[in-house]
């Protein structure tokens, strides 16, 4: 898979590519409330940071939705692994919004609070969530916008796509929001 970066802004950028080979200094997780491992992101992750996380995400216990943890990145090129639970889609009136915003939040938050300068996310609850991806595109890059304008510790934010549709939304939605 080739990568393709579109690039709006100094610190955003939106890649297609695979999110477990970024040499940032953390990447976030799409976990699962249990953090013990999944499908899609969250599995491509565990088995490539090997055993390790796994055995700290056990220490941890439950993540709700909305709010993030954060372990080592073991065998990743990232120091970090910042493990975030998306909301599921239910039509949109169940606080989606509002939970999914709050996974992107949380997340740079406890980026800013471990040193983090490089962080690289998936499209949180897009896959399996079913969370519609022009929606949360928007909502991410919002909510990251929101965050940069306070904090100038993050140089690097990548939003890693692993489809060609994924990355054609979150380019869109950088290009329109930052323009």
């Amino acid at each position: 898979m080739g990568a393709e970066t579109v690039k709006t802004c100094d610190c955003i950028s939106v890649i297609r590519g695979d999110i477990v080979e970024q040499e940032v200094d953390a990447i976030v997780n799409a976990a699962n409330n249990s953090l013990l491992g999944g499908g899609g992101v969250d599995g491509a992750i565990h088995l490539a940071a090997g055993p390790g996380l796994l055995e700290e995400c056990r220490t941890l216990g439950e993540c709700p939705t909305g709010e993030a943890r954060i372990t080592q990145g073991y065998w990743l090129p990232a120091k970090w692994v910042i493990h975030t639970v998306g909301p599921v889609w239910q039509g949109g009136n169940a606080e989606e919004d509002l939970l999914l915003a709050n996974c992107y939040r949380n997340c740079l938050e406890l980026a800013a609070g471990h040193d983090v300068n490089s962080i690289a996310f998936p499209g949180i609850s897009i896959g399996a969530y079913g969370f519609p991806v022009d929606r949360a595109s928007i909502i991410a890059v919002n909510t990251i916008k929101g965050f940069i304008a306070g904090n100038d510790l993050l140089t690097d934010i990548r939003l890693i796509c692993f489809s060609e549709s994924a990355y054609s939304y979150y380019s869109n939605a950088v290009s329109n929001i930052f323009s």
